[in-house]
């Protein structure tokens, strides 16, 4: 469950998600216009920085909300293997 602190962080996320689909879909029109691979690699290129940097907003904000209830959690140690897993995942 993604849980982002605010609405202007949760708007923030859901914009930039729109404008990475708007890439997707200028690739899938490239591809069919047969435009030159090294410029469609390049949108693909942007494509996956801008995943990263959703993901990488998404990962903040589960690590502060992880972190908060750690603190106030007498399982602690469970709250913390869940964090390094979901890193892990992230950064595979």
């Amino acid at each position: 469950m993604v849980n982002v602190s605010d609405n202007y962080d949760k708007q923030m996320i859901i914009n930039r998600l729109k404008r990475i689909e708007g890439q997707v879909k200028g690739v899938q029109r490239m591809i069919k216009d047969d435009k030159c691979c090294s410029d469609i690699l390049i949108q693909i290129a942007a494509i996956r920085s801008a995943t990263n940097k959703v993901g990488g907003l998404i990962l903040k904000n589960h690590a502060i909300e992880c972190i908060k209830e750690t603190v106030n959690c007498e399982e602690n140690d469970d709250k913390i293997d869940e964090l390094i897993d979901i890193l892990l995942m992230y950064i595979k």
